[in-house]
């Protein structure tokens, strides 16, 4: 069977957006996302508040290529760029002073990708 990738169209074309800056700009971090969200969704990357806090750094951009999962508890002042959050993840974050926000804002932000790490 010939794998076709993502159905959902916003999400194909947040890939593409995705993958063009990172060729425009240079940056593989872009490209990697990429390549992550274009993954069938039983693979998909779902990441809990704890893990985030464990690997961020102060003041540094997240980026998750999946969902972000409201297990566990943040105390570092990030940027949370994902595709989705759950309603106790969004709570949390907004809570610890933490900013939440979507692929496509965090792209248009930082489209050279410094500053970011990505948690799968």
């Amino acid at each position: 069977m010939r794998r076709t990738g993502p159905t959902n169209i916003v999400l194909r074309k947040l890939a593409d957006e995705l993958e063009r800056t990172g060729k425009r700009e240079g940056a593989k971090v872009w490209i990697r996302v990429a390549e992550l969200l274009r993954k069938p969704t039983r693979e998909r990357v779902e990441v809990n508040l704890s893990k985030i806090d464990r690997y961020a750094n102060e003041g540094e951009m997240i980026i998750v290529p999946g969902k972000v999962l409201g297990s566990g508890t943040l105390t570092k002042k990030v940027t949370v760029a994902a595709y989705a959050f759950s309603e106790q993840a969004l709570k949390k974050i907004k809570a610890a002073g933490a900013e939440a926000i979507t692929l496509a804002e965090a792209v248009r932000r930082n489209p050279s990708g410094s500053k970011t790490r990505i948690i799968i």
